[in-house]
């Protein structure tokens, strides 16, 4: 199997890395970088449990190449926080109860943390079209839109 070497900066560290031409960016992510928190699910796309913001845009990395990242920048979701400081959306999930067993949040915290990067100020509706991409079986969804909603008070600084 051919390989193909890429460049790709993830999480803000610059890597580069000889992968099977085949190989998806979700394996790639979890296999390879050891980044486990981009989680398998469905293998389909439409779970979103596999989410992660590449070059500012939501995507499904199970459906994604990762020669097709080359030269990208990729956040996942151990990319969000700094350091032991979690991020507004980490914080507001958890005091808003929007996580249950928590296998679909990191594709719903990627999916919202995109989405407040387009719109800081998003309406209900808004919320729930952004995340209409990922699919969770816990909670029912309310408070996972409590908790954009939370975030996106608390980024704005009210």
């Amino acid at each position: 199997m051919s390989k193909h070497l890429i460049a790709i900066t993830v999480n803000g560290e610059a890597q580069s890395m000889e992968v099977p031409a085949r190989r998806m960016l979700s394996d790639f992510l979890r296999d390879d970088l050891h980044l486990t928190g981009t989680k398998r699910g469905c293998e389909t796309g439409t779970c979103g449990a596999c989410s992660v913001i590449v070059d500012g845009e939501v995507v499904k990395s199970c459906l994604s190449l990762a020669v097709q990242a080359d030269g990208c920048r990729i956040t996942t979701v151990e990319g969000l926080g700094s350091g032991d400081a979690l991020h507004p959306l980490q914080q507001s999930f958890m005091q808003c109860g929007g996580l249950q067993c928590g296998y679909c949040t990191p594709g719903f915290l990627m999916a919202s943390c995109a989405m407040l990067a387009q719109n800081p100020n998003p309406t209900v509706d808004e919320v729930r079209h952004g995340l209409s991409g990922n699919l969770c079986r816990c909670t029912g969804y309310t408070q996972i839109v409590e908790s954009v909603l939370n975030a996106a008070e608390k980024m704005r600084g009210n």
